[in-house]
């Protein structure tokens, strides 16, 4: 039983931000969300696919459309985020950063902007927004922050120097969150995707033999699909990871265990 008095697996009823929700797997996790009883506000750079959420998704999701790179700005956009994403369905309890880019860029090839832009978006951005919901979650006296990490935390990947640098901070991101505000029952948690089909991996997903290689180096022998992340997501959005902060959690296949 939860402390609300059912099942400690359940969202229903509470509010969640998802950020990168316009595409990929921050789409799929709005819409599970939405699904599984939550109401969701979808955060994102593209207002058009925002919308096409919300048509998809109907009454359960409202959407806010920014661009969360600018949070890490002075001076930048996005210093009122916390109202506008509260104004549809009061102050989330569940915040899950999905948002993310990863340019694929020889190392050679870097640039300043570019380096900035990854680092911004992927790991300054989950920090600041967080801190601006943070207040509302620790009056509740219950908060759920879920990081999207990825293999490349742990893994160095050709053509992926700023990204795994960005990546491998979200890890110690979620452990430093987790112990600066875990006392105030908000629990930090990471999910790390393996090989998942969306726009971030169009290119790979795009060469079959690439394709294949890696469901090889899985423990289970295939790529990710997409309710593969629906349960990991779910128990770390809900009353069932009470006592669990600061982790992450590889949904890999086992890609990582080999």
């Amino acid at each position: 039983m939860s402390s609300r008095g059912g099942d400690v697996f359940s969202v229903a009823g509470r509010v969640a931000c998802v950020t990168g929700a316009s595409s990929g797997l921050g789409r799929l996790a709005a819409l599970f969300l939405v699904r599984a009883g939550a109401q969701v506000v979808g955060v994102a750079r593209d207002a058009d696919r925002l919308e096409e959420l919300r048509r998809e998704a109907g009454k359960g999701v409202a959407t806010v459309a920014e661009d969360l790179a600018a949070l890490a700005e002075p001076g930048g956009a996005g210093k009122d985020i916390a109202s506008r994403i509260s104004s549809a369905f009061g102050p989330p309890a569940i915040l899950v950063n999905a948002a993310g880019v990863n340019l694929r860029e020889p190392a050679e090839e870097v640039t300043p902007e570019s380096w900035r832009l990854t680092i911004d978006l992927n790991l300054a951005a989950p920090f600041f927004l967080a801190r601006q919901l943070v207040p509302r979650m620790r009056d509740a006296g219950w908060g759920r922050i879920v990081n999207f990490a990825s293999l490349q935390s742990r893994r160095a990947f050709p053509d992926g120097l700023p990204y795994g640098a960005s990546k491998g901070g979200v890890e110690q991101l979620t452990r430093a969150m987790a112990e600066t505000w875990s006392q105030d029952g908000i629990v930090v948690n990471a999910l790390a995707p393996g090989f998942f089909p969306t726009r971030l991996t169009a290119p790979v997903f795009a060469d079959a033999d690439a394709t294949r290689r890696i469901a090889q180096q899985t423990c289970i022998g295939r790529n990710g699909e997409p309710e593969d992340l629906e349960g990991p997501l779910l128990f770390l959005c809900s009353d069932a990871c009470r006592y669990v902060t600061g982790q992450m959690l590889f949904v890999d296949g086992g890609f990582t265990a080999k």
